[in-house]
Order: C-alpha cells, then sequence, then structure tokens
C-alpha cells in the first residue's frame, strides 16, 4: 500500500512535469498561429509558464475539498520560488537582470503579501476577500504589460522569442488537449495521494502541501532555470519567480477564496505568509542594486530557505 502511495505521488509529479511542459509548448503555437504578439504571449508565458504545475494541483485540491494542501502549496510554492528556485539558479550562474519592471512587480507582491495578512488575520478568506485579490491580479498584469511594453529592445526580444515554439496548427492543438489531459490525471493522482504521503513523513495537510508538494511541483522549474540561467536568461529566470509568486498569491489564493469561503490556520498569516514576504524583501535590494543575482547572493538565498525548511520541520509551525 505504502509503495502504491508514493508510486502515485511520484507518477503524478512526472505527468505534471511533462504535461505543462507541453501545454505551454501549444499554448504558444497557437498564440503565433492567430498572430498574437509574440511579445504579449512571451509576458503571459513568463507569468503562468512555470505555476502550471501550481495552478492545476491546487485547482484539483479546492475542488475536493483539500483547501488545506491547497493552501500549504500555494505558499510552499512562492517560498521555493525565492529561495530554491532563484538560489541554484544564480549558483549555477550569476543572472543579470535587465528588466526593468520587475522591481515594482517585486513591491507588488510584498504590498499584497501584507494584505493577504491584513485580509487573513480574523482567520478566513471571504469571497469578497477572494475577489479583492483577482482584481489585484489583474489590476499588477496590466501594470506589467503596461511597463514591459517600453522596456529595453533587448528585453522585448528576449520575451517574444521566449514566446517561439514549432509545430503547425494541428501538432499544437494535440499538444495542448493532449498535455491538458496529462495535468489532469498528475494533479488528481498527487492530491489522491499527497494526504497518505504526508502522514507518512509525520506531516498534517497544511505542511504537507508546504514541503513535498510544493518542493516536488517547483522541480521542473528548478531544472528550467538552472539552464536558463547557463544562456544568459536573467530576465526570464527572475520574471518567472516573480510572476509565479505574484500568481499564487493573488490568483490561486484569491479564486480559491471566489469559490468558497478559506479558512486559513494560524500559522499561515502569522508564519508562512510573512516569511514569503522576509525573502521577497532581502531579493529587493539585489534587484535595486547593481541588477544582479551574484553566485554570493544565490548561495545567501538556498540556506535562508534550507534554515526556514528545518525551523518548520522541527517545530511543527504549521
Amino acid at each position: 500500500m505504502l509503495f502504491e502511495v508514493w508510486g502515485m505521488f511520484l507518477l503524478g509529479l512526472v505527468f505534471l512535469m511533462l504535461g505543462g511542459d507541453s501545454v505551454i509548448k501549444g499554448a504558444s503555437g497557437l498564440a503565433a498561429h492567430y498572430k498574437l504578439s509574440p511579445f504579449v504571449t512571451g509576458l503571459v508565458l513568463v507569468a503562468f509558464a512555470t505555476s502550471v504545475p501550481e495552478l492545476v494541483v491546487n485547482a484539483r485540491a479546492a475542488w475536493v475539498g483539500s483547501q488545506s494542501l491547497a493552501l500549504g502549496n500555494a505558499v510552499g510554492s512562492n517560498l521555493v520560488n525565492f529561495g530554491l528556485t532563484l538560489g541554484l539558479a544564480a549558483l549555477a550562474a550569476p543572472l543579470v537582470v535587465r528588466w526593468r519592471a520587475l522591481s515594482p512587480l517585486l513591491v507588488c507582491f510584498i504590498v499584497l503579501g501584507i494584505a493577504v495578512v491584513g485580509l487573513g488575520w480574523d482567520g478566513v478568506l471571504s469571497r469578497i476577500d477572494g475577489l479583492v485579490l483577482v482584481a489585484a491580479f489583474i489590476a499588477v498584469f496590466a501594470f506589467a504589460l503596461a511597463r514591459s511594453r517600453v522596456a529595453q529592445e533587448e528585453v522585448r526580444t528576449v520575451l517574444s522569442e521566449y514566446a517561439t515554439t514549432r509545430g503547425g496548427l494541428g501538432l499544437n492543438i494535440a499538444r495542448f488537449v493532449i498535455a491538458s489531459i496529462v495535468l489532469f490525471f498528475g494533479a488528481k493522482w498527487i492530491v489522491h495521494a499527497a494526504p497518505q504521503v504526508g502522514a507518512t513523513l509525520g506531516m498534517g495537510p497544511m505542511l504537507t502541501g508546504l514541503v513535498p508538494v510544493a518542493i516536488g511541483t517547483a522541480l521542473p522549474e528548478i531544472a528550467a532555470a538552472v539552464l536558463a540561467a547557463r544562456r544568459g536568461q536573467g530576465d526570464v529566470v527572475v520574471g518567472h519567480v516573480i510572476g509565479s509568486s505574484l500568481l499564487n498569491l493573488t490568483l490561486v489564493l484569491g479564486g480559491m477564496a471566489s469559490f468558497r469561503a478559506l479558512p486559513l490556520p494560524s500559522s499561515f498569516v502569522h508564519f508562512e505568509v510573512p516569511a514569503a514576504i522576509a525573502f521577497a524583501v532581502a531579493l529587493y535590494p539585489m534587484l535595486r542594486g547593481d541588477l544582479r543575482i551574484g553566485k554570493g547572493e544565490g548561495a545567501i538565498l538556498v540556506v535562508a530557505y534550507l534554515a526556514w525548511l528545518v525551523f518548520v520541520l522541527v517545530s511543527g509551525a504549521h
């Protein structure tokens, strides 16, 4: 039984990795076929692409009533983004950032993180709170689009190239449809197996989402970030991290609360979300200084995440 549960969990992660990559290729191919702006498509993909595994897992968890698992995954993914994804990418190669909109977007994350703490201080995100967060996501995306339209030509080229994919209409439709099915089953298996996997590790649903599910669903993003760093695509790496984190904080949490009022564990507003805000605050001077996240700064982010992880596992703060 234990072997079956772990097998289902790991197979679900593999399906999420394969499906997430293919659905993005299919979507970008369809956007190109219908002659949507490569720049706008690239910006959308930077925000959404690496969040696909977390999005489908959280949607499935919320749908079947596993809100604690979804909450843990949402904030846990942000902590993995800032600590492991960005830190390991910077250790692989220094990240040079030319995309000037990223610093203001990081400030948006900090402000919205504080807003989430305030809205959830009473122990619940109401449906109105959820709609406010969804509206905030739309406003932030519109701001990012406006700021990025006046970005350096080099940045615009990077975003446009990111949306480029091969294949005709038929291939990209097939990619999108098959990938969607693969993502559905991957999310279904993870949400089904995760509570039992967490129980074998002595974890409740919240901590399971916060640690093994968040790290597992982030593995493809970490691998992609390391490769992008080695190619000199620092803007894409940092854009992924900030875009994905904003998405989790606003659209994911807001969407779940809009669907059904969302009870929040005390630690969520007193510890987990403030920890994500602290990572963002620490990252801000790195982006505002020499616009370069070096190996030393990457090591600091990784060590900070590992220290947080040890504290959570030892103290049981969840």
